[in-house]
């Protein structure tokens, strides 16, 4: 797994371009505030690592969110960080259980159109944990 975690003061999004089939038709546009993203790419590998992947993941979005004083989260999976990626199904499941570890725990999390291409805006301020990449 590899994750850009970037926290923004602004962060917004528009789908553009269905990509996976099987997708949910969506023209939802997002416009999020004082939001830690985690950009996140789900490789082949963490298929058969689910548990284990899962919890350093959680672990870490939960750390980097708390250092920039956030509660609110957004995943969005970014399949540009390593040439191997996880099945669009898996990944999709993966992102889903995430979400719902993280709202069980008291996040506000919100998850970007899976399955397409996005027009992006992001406002991210220049301090130390303010992007943070992380391998596991």
């Amino acid at each position: 797994m590899k994750v850009l975690f970037i926290y923004s003061k602004e962060f917004s999004y528009k789908p553009t371009e269905k990509t996976i089939d099987f997708a949910e038709e969506t023209k939802k546009n997002g416009d999020l505030r004082e939001i830690q993203t985690a950009f996140i790419q789900v490789e082949e590998k963490d298929e058969e690592e689910e548990t284990k992947v899962a919890k350093k993941l959680l672990k870490n979005l939960k750390w980097v969110a708390n250092k920039n004083q956030t509660k609110k989260i957004l995943l969005h999976s970014f399949a540009h960080l390593s040439e191997s990626k996880a099945s669009p199904e898996f990944t999709l499941t993966f992102l889903n259980n995430l979400k719902e570890r993280l709202s069980n725990s008291r996040y506000e999390v919100s998850q970007t159109p899976f399955g397409y291409f996005l027009d992006l805006q992001i406002n991210a301020p220049g301090f130390s944990l303010a992007r943070v990449f992380k391998s596991f």
